[in-house]
Formats: C-alpha cells, sequence, structure tokens
C-alpha cells in the first residue's frame, strides 16, 4: 500500500522507472512519449547529460546556503545570464521554487513597491478570465481557472477579470486582427476607470495562455496597447510566463514576440526543464531601486529561496537554450503545426489549431460551423488523456476551456530536442486517441 497522498486518489498512475530524451519508460517496460514536456517543463527532455553534471558538481561543492546568510555562484551567474537575455529594463531576479511563488512573489512586490513609493492605496488587481497563474491562494485568485478557483473562492481576495484576448470565439465577423486586439485591451483601461486610477497596483497576464485556454496566442498589437494602458495610468504590468517562456514559444521571453517589456516578469517550468524546482521573478532597476532607497528589505521569502543546486541547474539549463537550442522552436513548431493541421484540420471535431512555437493547444467543438461545445457531461478530455496515454502518449487536455465549465482542449509541448519522427509520432498517436474517442462517444 502506498503512503503517497496523490494528485487523483481514484486513478493512481504507474510507477515511471526511467527517462531517456523524450521518452519516460515506466517499471513494466512501457514507454511513452512526452509529447507535452509533462506540463510544459521538460523542455531538454530527460537525460541531458550537462544539466545533470551540473547538479552532480554543485552538490559536490555546497548543496544548500540559506540566503539570509549566504549567495551562492550559481544564482549569481543565473541572475546575470537572465538579465542579459530578458527583456529591456528587466535588470533583478528574485529566485523561488516554481511558478506558483513566483507569482505570488511578483503580487507582494508590487504592493510593497507601491506602500514605499508613497501609493498605499494601490492595491487592486486586474487580471483576464480562463488565465492560470498558480495554485498557492494568490496566485489562484489572480487566475481566472473557474472549476479550481471554486473549492477555494470564500479564501479568494478580490481581483477584478475581463476577457481575454481569444480570438476564435472573441473576434467578430468582419472584425481585423488590429482592431480585435484593440478592442480587447481597451477592456483594461475601462475596468481601470471603473476601479479608480488610483486604486490599482498591477494588471497581469501570460503572453500566451497555457493550461486553461489552450496556447492562445494575443492578437497583433494587444500588449502593445496594455504596456500604453500600464503606463498612462501608473499601473505594473506583471507577465506571467511560467507556461510560455524559456524558449517555449521561439524566443527565450514569450514577451520578446510583442515587443514590449513587463514590470515583472514570471518565470519556472522551462527554466529548470524538470532537473530541479525553480522559479523566479524578475523586476525592473526602478521597482529594485525603490525598495533599496526605502526599507530595503522585500518583506517575502521562503526557505528554498536561491537553491544553489536549482540554480546550478537553471543555469546549465539556460546556456543550453541561448546557445542554440531555442533558435530552432519555431521552425519545429512549424512543422508540428503542419503535421496536426494536415492530420487534424477537416476532423468534424476539431474547431482551432493555434499556438507559437512549440506550443500548440486543439480545441474540440460538437459542431464546426457554430462552434458549439461538446457536452461537458462527456468527460472528453479525460477520456482523451487517458486513451492518448494507453496509446503511448503524454499529452495535456483540459475542460472548461470556454467558461470553466464548457469547452475541451488539448496542450502540446514537446520537448525542443524533438525530432521530425518525434513530432510524427506524436501527431500519429494523438489522431489515433482522438479517432477512439470520438468513435467510443458517438461524436
Amino acid at each position: 500500500m502506498s503512503h503517497v497522498f496523490p494528485r487523483n486518489a481514484k486513478s493512481l498512475p504507474p510507477m515511471g522507472f526511467s527517462g531517456t530524451g523524450v521518452y519516460l519508460t515506466d517499471t513494466d517496460g512501457k514507454q511513452y512519449i512526452d509529447g507535452s514536456g509533462g506540463a510544459a517543463v521538460s523542455c531538454l527532455g530527460h537525460s541531458d547529460t550537462d544539466v545533470i553534471h551540473a547538479i552532480k558538481e554543485q552538490l559536490d561543492t555546497m548543496a544548500f546556503a540559506h540566503t539570509s546568510f549566504l549567495t551562492s555562484r550559481p544564482a549569481e551567474k543565473l541572475a546575470d545570464k537572465l538579465t542579459e537575455h530578458a527583456p529591456k529594463g528587466l535588470e533583478r531576479v528574485y529566485f523561488v521554487s516554481g511558478g506558483s511563488e513566483a507569482v505570488e512573489a511578483a503580487l507582494k512586490l508590487a504592493r510593497q513597491y507601491y506602500v514605499e513609493l508613497g501609493q498605499p492605496k494601490r492595491s487592486k488587481i486586474i487580471a483576464r478570465r480562463q488565465s492560470y497563474h498558480g495554485n498557492t491562494l494568490g496566485a489562484l485568485a489572480v487566475g481566472g481557472n473557474e472549476w479550481r478557483r471554486a473549492p477555494f473562492a470564500p479564501l479568494l481576495m478580490d481581483v477584478s477579470h475581463i476577457a481575454p484576448c481569444y480570438a476564435y470565439r472573441e473576434q467578430l465577423d468582419g472584425e481585423n486582427e488590429a482592431d480585435f486586439g484593440l478592442r480587447m485591451a481597451n477592456e483594461l483601461e475601462a475596468e481601470i476607470l471603473r476601479l479608480g486610477a488610483d486604486q490599482v497596483m498591477a494588471f497581469v497576464a501570460e503572453p500566451v495562455v497555457g493550461a486553461t485556454l489552450g496556447a492562445v496566442p494575443a492578437a497583433e498589437g494587444y500588449f502593445k496597447r496594455i504596456r500604453e494602458i500600464c503606463d498612462q495610468y501608473g499601473v505594473l504590468l506583471i507577465l506571467d510566463e511560467v507556461m510560455c517562456g524559456m524558449g517555449r514559444t521561439g524566443t527565450l521571453f514569450a514577451c520578446e514576440q510583442d515587443d514590449i517589456s513587463p514590470d515583472i516578469c514570471t518565470i519556472a517550468k522551462g527554466l529548470g526543464a524538470g532537473y530541479q524546482p525553480i522559479g523566479a521573478t524578475l523586476c525592473t532597476a526602478e521597482i529594485y531601486e525603490v525598495i533599496l532607497q526605502g526599507s530595503g528589505f522585500f518583506q517575502h521569502g521562503h526557505t528554498y529561496v536561491g537553491h544553489p543546486t536549482a540554480c546550478a541547474a537553471g543555469l546549465a539549463v539556460v546556456d543550453k537554450l541561448t546557445s542554440g537550442v531555442v533558435d530552432g522552436v519555431t521552425a519545429k513548431g512549424e512543422l508540428l503545426m503542419g503535421m496536426l493541421r494536415y492530420s487534424l484540420g477537416k476532423h468534424p471535431n476539431v474547431g482551432d489549431i493555434r499556438g507559437r512555437g512549440l506550443f500548440v493547444g486543439i480545441e474540440f467543438v460538437k459542431d464546426r460551423e457554430t462552434k458549439e461545445c461538446l457536452d461537458p457531461a462527456l468527460k472528453f478530455n479525460a477520456k482523451l488523456k487517458k486513451a492518448a496515454f494507453a496509446n503511448g502518449l503524454i499529452c495535456y487536455p483540459m475542460g472548461g476551456t470556454v467558461d470553466g465549465v464548457h469547452g475541451d482542449h488539448v496542450l502540446l509541448a514537446p520537448p525542443f530536442i524533438s525530432t521530425t519522427d518525434h513530432l510524427g509520432e506524436i501527431v500519429l498517436k494523438l489522431t489515433a486517441a482522438i479517432d477512439a474517442v470520438t468513435v467510443d462517444l458517438g461524436l
């Protein structure tokens, strides 16, 4: 009998045994191709010798030191490397153990910044519906994933949510991309004015929306208008790149492709590539200087902040990402997208295939013409996950895509080291699983 508290007590997973390249193998010898990198984590696959060596070397030197006493060479070097490649203005890095912690740190840093700046009335946060920013209470409150939020609603702080930039369902007939993006972005200005321009401290958004919406990039020009609005009203722009960052969409930071810089940016997942738990919150020199010239003390912290071994792993990962690995992501993403459109583009239950780089989402529908959602009672996404896994494919299906209840999609986020054959295997196994589920449900 296991004493592990599993994610789902009624559906226990098999025991993993080994990982090699883009494959994981269980103790029965069954092999699975990791088509989603777990949860968009394993960007370098499961057996990168350089990262493993860096971890072992750091363990032999100094495994851990609490940051209230000592800093470490890996933390300093990783911060240097990240700020060297970060969007303009991001000059300080606060290391944590994962994405939820990074978002919590971002929210608290934004609040403390305004307190020390002499604007303590600024406490309100605006985010977007159908977003996801983590599972701690602060991050969950900011997120717009309704089914995750529901059981804990009485515990969550009040956050305003505006519409996502979700072209497949929100763009009007005859509306071009630029006008659509502008219309969606202007919802932020309207909400700031409704709440009170001197009350709002931050707007939080994913450059490419991940798990809750299914790899949805913003319309061209959307984030430039968002940046203008934040600047106009003195609101901090926090971009959550926990899932879409670290090369996943084709550039090290996803917002590079929107040609903007945030005030605060959160990263994780691909930062450690699964080899160590690590995340980070990056901020501008201006934010840091306000804290420095004020109390000098960020009133936050966790035991494993700046963990030397985790930072050593992160440094090895980022060294590899910035030495050519990310350069191939866009082309591989286009290849994957082409394969999916060839295989599934005319499938009667596939409504949209979208994404950026090796971050791709497929939305499923009952009717392609009307975009009517599948009945949630069918549990299509759960059945697809089970069928794909039985077929030797790890992918990331989710439900509640459209409004928290209706809508089904699947995320693909394969390792950056995937070959053409690997991508073909993912598409072949996913297509077979989709066909099996649709036939079984009589669709």
